[in-house]
């Protein structure tokens, strides 16, 4: 049997000479107000580095391994999760070349901060005006990643570029004297048209990004079923901008509920986080913030499970049903 007694000699600003005070003694000059707590910037790594898995992930399939991020709709994030997850893998210490094939409306290198280091292209490339290491845009920050843009925004490619020329472009980057890359990202732009048909040409694995609204759904399952006859298999989904409390409120669709309606393996959940814009804009890549927020720590698990070839698995929580009557009032 447990009994309390009072503490002798209790040091002052504590936590036990707030509470267990004797009920004589109590008085304002005895109560000790206990100030909130308020975490410094040398608490935060802390909390990233439980969260970190405590082994390296180990490359799975033949490399490079080429995939390409698309959606179908404008707008979904293709953008921003290729920046983020590319920079996740180069922090995991594979080598990644990321490739802007959005003609005219590039837009992958404001994310990463490199707008102003974009010398040379593809087209210059193709032309015979630079060579394809000229045109790739090294990291400051991690050597191993690499950025390569298609064009310049109010550039015109040539007539014949393609998926011919974009598969010519991926095999000299396998070929290269210091060795292919680990991975290479294809940022695809919005449509299924050309566009569309151009960047998917040279991949074996899709990252499928979408949102849990159904004006994304059925672009993201009209695009899975050109992936499908073009022979990908390989499709894994990322579903980004997830609102937990409009879930809870049934005005949004639960991460299970887009899983049974495309039927794809998960590859990671990102919810909606204001520092996503911050970040952008700002041309600093979530993941690489001191300060771990939500949308960053579920970027950074995406890309540790595309290392691997795996995926995650959602769970439902049920609920137990509200008792309904006049005495439920009083069970509250």
């Amino acid at each position: 049997m447990f009994s309390l007694q009072p503490l002798s000699n209790p040091k002052p600003y504590s936590l036990y000479s707030s509470f267990f005070t004797p009920p004589n003694s109590l008085s304002f000059k005895t109560l000790k107000l206990i100030p909130p707590f308020r975490p410094s910037r040398n608490f935060y790594p802390s909390i990233h580095s439980i969260l970190q898995y405590n082994r390296k992930p180990q490359l799975a399939g033949d490399t490079p391994r080429v995939v390409v991020i698309t959606s179908g709709k404008g707008g979904i994030g293709k953008t921003t999760t290729t920046a983020n997850n590319g920079l996740s893998l180069a922090r995991l210490g594979f080598s990644v070349v990321a490739i802007d094939c959005d003609v005219g409306l590039r837009n992958l290198d404001l994310p990463l901060g490199l707008e102003n280091r974009v010398n040379y292209t593809v087209v210059e490339v193709l032309n015979g005006d630079c060579r394809l290491d000229q045109a790739l845009v090294r990291d400051k920050r991690w050597s191993n990643f690499e950025l390569l843009c298609i064009s310049k925004p109010r550039s015109k490619l040539p007539i014949g570029f393609g998926g011919k020329a974009l598969g010519w472009l991926v095999d000299a980057l396998k070929a290269r004297d210091e060795g292919g890359p680990d991975f290479i990202l294809i940022d695809c732009p919005a449509g299924i048209d050309v566009g569309f048909i151009t960047a998917i040409t040279p991949a074996n694995e899709v990252v499928l990004v979408t949102t849990p609204d159904i004006t994304s759904l059925r672009d993201a399952d009209r695009v899975i079923g050109l992936l499908e006859c073009d022979g990908i298999k390989d499709i894994k989904m990322m579903v980004n901008r997830v609102r937990t409390d409009m879930i809870k409120g049934e005005d949004m669709m639960s991460v299970l509920d887009v899983q049974e309606m495309l039927g794809l393996p998960l590859l990671g959940v990102i919810p909606e986080d204001l520092e996503v814009i911050r970040s952008t804009n700002r041309g600093y890549p979530l993941v690489l913030n001191k300060t771990p927020a939500l949308a960053g720590l579920a970027f950074e698990q995406a890309a540790w499970r595309l290392v691997d070839q795996d995926s995650m698995e959602t769970v439902i929580l049920e609920e137990e049903p509200k008792k309904q009557g006049f005495f439920s009032f009083f069970e509250r």
